[in-house]
């Protein structure tokens, strides 16, 4: 059987003028085997949108700038809100589905944004 990770023959021709002549090729099967179900292995669950906040939020402290965003407690993770650190007053209101534009925008670009968003 083809899926046992042996190599395999395939009968082929040779496609050069005046030669009929089968030959055989032998493939050798390469990447990574199947698990025992025969399915390919889930992808592992993108981070919640609080996850994604919290980094967001460790990154502009590192980063020492003031902004700060929480996800608002009821929008049901729809809406993330820019607050005011010293008073907590919420300042602007993003939809949750405009995080990668949020994050590019305060200057986080590239894997941590694609990976999350």
């Amino acid at each position: 059987m083809a899926s046992d990770g042996q190599p395999v023959k395939i009968p082929a021709v040779s496609l050069v003028q005046g030669s009929q002549a089968p030959t055989t090729v032998v493939a050798q099967r390469s990447g990574n085997a199947l698990p025992p179900s025969g399915r390919p292995a889930a992808a592992p669950a993108a981070p919640s949108l609080q996850a994604q906040v919290q980094l967001l939020n460790k990154y502009l402290n590192d980063s020492g700038k003031p902004d700060q965003f929480r996800v608002d407690p009821d929008s049901d993770d729809k809406l993330i809100q820019q607050v005011n650190p010293a008073n907590g007053e919420v300042i602007a209101e993003f939809p949750a589905s405009e995080f990668a534009a949020l994050a590019r925008s305060v200057g986080i670009s590239g894997v941590v944004v694609d990976k999350l968003a």
